[in-house]
């Protein structure tokens, strides 16, 4: 449940803001009902893309064969086929630029 729904009023009351969700769950066999809350315990701010490439590094993106003029553009700023991979490989400042953040391939898995 949200904090707002009903059931869940009254620990909106007891924890405020920090109230994230409210579960139940039964045992039937001890005929039991759990009532359980998740809480904000700590919080700060996070830029999940600071620091995750040095400017001057290079980083995988995902290009289609049939993206010529996609293609073109890696290729203009600097961008290497890499076949071992199968992906192009460009600097992170110059990716960012393109505005191909999107298509930087995270890990392995996604190539």
């Amino acid at each position: 449940m949200h904090p707002h729904q009903r059931g869940a009023k009254q620990l909106l009351a007891r924890y405020g803001k920090r109230l994230v969700c409210v579960r139940s769950r039964s045992d039937e066999q001890n005929k039991k009902r759990f009532k359980t809350v998740e809480l904000i315990v700590d919080e700060s701010a996070w830029d999940p893309e600071a620091g995750k490439w040095p400017a001057d590094s290079l980083v995988p993106v995902r290009v289609t064969a049939t993206e010529f003029a996609l293609r073109q553009q890696v290729k203009r700023v600097g961008g290497k086929w890499n076949p071992q991979r199968g992906v192009w490989e460009g600097r992170y400042d110059q990716v960012m630029a393109l505005g191909l953040a999107d298509r930087i391939v995270k890990d392995r898995g996604s190539i």
